[in-house]
């Protein structure tokens, strides 16, 4: 729109700061529309000036050569949380009302609760792979890795793995915690046997997950890829996913129905409440 001078308007004066986080904030768009390689090279320097829709000089005041932007980029992807689960809190509950309605099992009897939590590990794992090999953001997470892999020794290569280091430990306790309270829920608990901890099993779970996801990039067959098995000796074969397998593998390993728990008139109503809270 031209004013009646005939000059275009003025862009907004900002400052190096405001440059500097819509500079950073537009280029995480675009790693996040269109995933991360093994480097940053698919991403225009000039094009994320344009798009920020921020002064050329004041960028060239902060980043003088555009490696030093990048290499602030590259932090900035380390910095921010891992990826958020590939299912949500409140889809995992509607997945649990789901199996339970279609199970139409007697959930007082400790054969049906484990069928129960077999089934649930069964969907939810191949319901995780599916979402994490659609989505871009954790193909860019995943290839972060891999380009931290590749830096040079030295301050940014040490940043990075900071940040990184950070993001994994508060993923992580986000899968530990998911992990104790669909256990706690359904009555189990860890093996005192074993040793670890819900953030152990979340470790070995999510290190599956991911191994699996990466694989896939090569062998798409393997989404689709069912055997019918009884991995868990429930007693009735069902398709399972090669994650799944894993997944059942895992907990199998680390959890056991909890004695102390007595499934009475009380507990069943409570977990019948959390089934209708999900429904709404």
């Amino acid at each position: 729109m031209q004013t009646p001078t005939g000059l275009g308007p003025r862009r907004p004066r900002r400052s190096d700061d405001e440059t500097g986080r819509r500079m950073l904030d537009t280029a995480l768009a675009m790693v996040n529309r269109t995933g991360l390689t093994v480097s940053l090279d698919h991403i225009g320097f000039e094009e994320v000036i344009r798009d920020a829709g921020v002064s050329r000089t004041a960028v060239y005041r902060r980043w003088p050569y555009k490696h030093l932007f990048f290499s602030d980029l590259l932090k900035e992807l380390a910095r921010g949380a891992a990826p958020a689960a590939a299912v949500s809190e409140e889809t995992g509950k509607e997945r649990l009302r789901g199996v339970v309605e279609a199970s139409g099992a007697d959930l007082t009897t400790p054969a049906a609760r484990h069928e129960l939590v077999i089934e649930l590990i069964r969907q939810g794992a191949a319901g995780d792979f599916e979402a994490m090999c659609r989505s871009t953001e954790w193909r860019t997470y995943l290839a972060l890795h891999a380009t931290f892999l590749s830096l040079a020794e030295g301050e940014l290569r040490d940043e990075v793995q900071a940040a990184l280091a950070r993001s994994e430990r508060g993923f992580n306790e986000r899968v530990a915690g998911a992990w104790r309270r669909i256990a706690t829920v359904l009555g189990y608990r860890l093996r005192v046997d074993t040793g670890a901890g819900f953030d152990t099993l979340a470790t070995l779970a999510t290190a599956t997950l991911r191994g699996l996801v990466t694989m896939a990039s090569s062998d798409p067959d393997l989404v689709s890829r069912r055997l019918c098995a009884d991995p868990a000796g429930t007693g009735s074969r069902s398709d399972w996913s090669v994650v799944g397998l894993g997944a059942v593998s895992i907990a199998m390993t680390f959890l056991e129905p909890d004695p102390d728990v007595e499934w009475d008139e009380q507990r069943l109503a409570t977990l019948s409440m959390l089934l209708q809270a999900a429904e709404q």
